[in-house]
């Protein structure tokens, strides 16, 4: 029998938490896996504790997703390099920002054969355009890597409330044990072999509910919300059609949770359309609003569509994605927020 393979999440906020509960349940109990679950820990002190000892020590992560138990046999390593040491399974769920700083961490000190999945909801610039957050990690490590994108709010997958998932794997070998690392019976899990489209939707759908989040914010109700919400999804579809080259995108892979249920439950819950929503009536900025309201979390949506917008505008396509460019132009240039219901009224689909 294979040696059981041993699992690292890379990264331990309010989803990174949630997916260790996870994890930690699913691999106590299976064979196949090791029973240890290695869960890198950015150190930092909690009422006079460190986080990592709270961790191990009550089994709760008390800063990022208190009142939620973890599995005992998850150990939270403050040591990056000593985390991920011998590890065949690396998740990776941490703000897009840090990626290129962890991977050059981690460079050399992994196995070859070790197959990484990202849970992380970007997208990088490259000099090409755009980068996925898979393709950064898989240049810098030289790893196979997988994706997991869905409509899954980080507490209500640690509360157990039934939800889908979508995992995006090219490799008939790898995704039967990934399903069986992630899916219980409250948390269903569908892989398809469109990883890139998965990713994208991940991406963009917080772009989508920032325009979700000023449309609250401006108190323009469920229809108008909903017109958001379908134009944004076409959108999702065009842009998708335009930078996944590498092989057709099929409709069916948006109609799956990471598309489609992802794009909704974002733009009625979630972080981002939160923030925009104070942003629309409060008049301050992302950035000061990110400070009062996350906690010390990262906001996904405004740092997406600034690069979305470069990327569209080395194209001269920002004209054919008129959503994706009021988000980028309300967040970082001054535009007025009102302004962006005239991008619904004015957008290509209604000529």
């Amino acid at each position: 029998m294979a040696a059981p393979k041993k699992v690292c999440i890379i990264g331990s906020g309010n989803w990174g938490s949630a997916i260790a509960k996870i994890v930690g349940s699913n691999t106590a109990t299976n064979p196949k896996f090791d029973k240890t679950v290695n869960m890198w820990v950015f150190e930092e002190m909690v009422n006079g504790r460190k986080l990592t000892e709270i961790i191990n020590t009550d089994h709760e992560n008390v800063k990022y997703l208190p009142g939620h138990k973890l599995p005992p046999n998850v150990l939270a390593v403050p040591e990056l390099l000593d985390a991920v040491k011998g590890t065949d399974i690396l998740v990776f769920v941490i703000p897009h920002q840090f990626v290129g700083r962890v991977c050059d961490t981690i460079k050399g000190h992994i196995k070859s054969d070790a197959v990484g999945m990202s849970l992380i909801k970007g997208v990088d610039e490259g000099p090409e355009g755009l980068k996925l957050i898979s393709d950064v990690i898989r240049e810098k490590l030289g790893i196979v890597m997988t994706v997991l994108m869905g409509a899954n709010l980080a507490n209500e997958v640690a509360e157990e409330k039934f939800c889908e998932t979508t995992i995006g794997c090219k490799s008939a070998e790898h995704g039967p044990m990934l399903k069986e690392m992630m899916q219980t019976k409250n948390f269903r899990v569908t892989v398809v072999a469109e990883a890139d489209v998965v990713e994208i939707c991940g991406a963009l759908k917080n772009v989508v509910a920032v325009g979700a989040g000023f449309c609250d914010g401006l108190g323009f109700g469920d229809n108008t919300k909903a017109a958001v919400i379908r134009l944004g999804l076409m959108e999702m579809i065009a842009f998708a059609r335009v930078f996944c080259t590498a092989g057709p995108v099929s409709p069916t892979t948006f109609l799956e949770s990471c598309g489609v249920a992802d794009l909704i439950t974002t733009c009625y819950g979630g972080r981002n359309r939160k923030i925009a929503e104070a942003f629309a009536k409060t008049g301050k900025t992302i950035e000061e609003l990110e400070k009062e309201m996350l906690n010390g979390q990262k906001l996904q949506g405004p740092a997406t569509a600034a690069e979305v917008h470069h990327i569209l505008q080395r194209k001269n396509m920002v004209d054919k994605f008129p959503l994706f460019s009021a988000v980028y132009q309300i967040c970082f240039k001054g535009l007025p927020v009102k302004e962006f219901v005239t991008c619904l009224q004015n957008h290509p689909e209604h000529m």
